[in-house]
């Protein structure tokens, strides 16, 4: 009687005071690109800018609401991966680009162009095997291996990136200065984190404004998703919601959650992903805070009409949307394109050193 009558205690209750971290809801960078996401801004290529030398394939991609032009840079690398870069075209001093990761500098193979479509572009590798297919307007890249789409980025317009600005004293010094795609009254500074981010006692000054970045994958057939470690959460990443994405940012977490996506110790930004058939993944080289969000959309059969006395069914492939935000630096992805686990494994372990020493 006197056991039944006992308060019980549950493990929780040494949790973690998820308080003094900060989830989605106050990262302001999050904040921000999912405001100006729900305006479908769109970024457009500019095919005629295309340059090719042994290296890479550049070219411009512009915003079509603020003008302002990126610089985007396609590579084959040896072992079927593919690097894309995309960095300020003119920044106001060089953005932050991770050093020590990779083992030494990748080695390259030459992208073919070939005919493509009026307003796209094709880059094969020697091989022939794999193609990126580009598309100018609005811009997204698809990734092709035997005539069938495996990643597709962009394909949801959620390419994002903040500009280096001038001091926020010397901008607001100037006459007639306008900020057509920002809100730059006091308090929507303040709420955004544009100039300066509190959180608790905790203050980060941003000398030269906002500077996160974001883009979007789409992994046709795809719906087992592993990786970007760590968290203590199911092995098999799970859908993510509003406020609920996976947090890449090391810290030291006593107690912490067990099913919970907030980071502890450790930030790997690499993905796997694995169907029947095929294996590929994401390497996110960004040190800074990232933020990922998942959301899986399930295969779907439907019975066409209008077929005559035999109705055909068609089935629709699952995919898999994986949206990657993070606060600083540039956007710096590799695209592992297995095709078989082992593949994927030596592809990250070659251009990392992790496991070949």
């Amino acid at each position: 009687m006197e056991a039944a009558e006992k308060e019980e205690i549950s493990v929780e209750d040494e949790a973690v005071d998820k308080n003094i971290f900060r989830d989605c809801n106050k990262i302001a960078f999050y904040r921000r690109q999912k405001q100006w996401l729900s305006k479908k801004s769109a970024y457009q290529a500019l095919l005629d800018s295309v340059t090719t030398d042994e290296d890479s394939t550049r070219f411009q991609i512009i915003n079509e609401a603020s003008k302002v032009t990126l610089l985007a840079e396609m590579y084959g690398i040896e072992g079927n991966i593919f690097r894309l870069k995309i960095n300020e075209e003119t920044p106001l001093k060089p953005r932050f680009e991770v050093p020590d990761v990779l083992t030494s500098k990748p080695s390259t193979v030459r992208l073919i162009s070939c005919s493509g479509d009026t307003g796209s572009l094709i880059l094969a590798d020697g091989k022939g095997g794999l193609k990126c297919h580009i598309t100018a307007n609005p811009f997204k890249v698809d990734l092709v291996s035997e005539e069938e789409v495996v990643i597709s980025i962009n394909s949801l317009g959620q390419l994002y990136f903040e500009h280096l600005q001038i001091l926020h004293k010397q901008r607001a010094a100037k006459e007639n200065e306008e900020e057509a795609s920002v809100d730059t009254s006091q308090e929507n500074q303040e709420d955004l984190g544009l100039w300066e981010e509190k959180f608790g006692k905790f203050v980060d000054i941003k000398a030269n404004g906002p500077s996160s970045i974001g883009l979007d994958f789409s992994l046709h057939g795809f719906e087992h998703l592993y990786g970007i470690p760590q968290h203590a959460e199911s092995h098999q990443l799970k859908n993510t919601g509003d406020e609920d994405a996976y947090r890449l940012y090391n810290l030291d977490v006593y107690g912490y959650q067990i099913y919970d996506k907030m980071g502890i110790y450790g930030s790997v930004p690499y993905l796997l992903a694995h169907k029947l058939g095929r294996t590929i993944g994401i390497f996110w080289l960004n040190a800074s805070e990232t933020l990922v969000e998942i959301n899986t959309e399930p295969a779907v059969e439907y019975t066409l009409s209008q077929m005559g006395p035999v109705a055909a069914k068609q089935k629709v492939r699952s995919r898999t949307h994986v949206h990657w935000m993070s606060e600083s630096g540039i956007i710096d992805v590799f695209l592992l394109t297995g095709p078989t686990p082992s593949d994927v494994f030596k592809q990250y372990s070659h251009l990392t050193d992790i496991g070949e020493k």
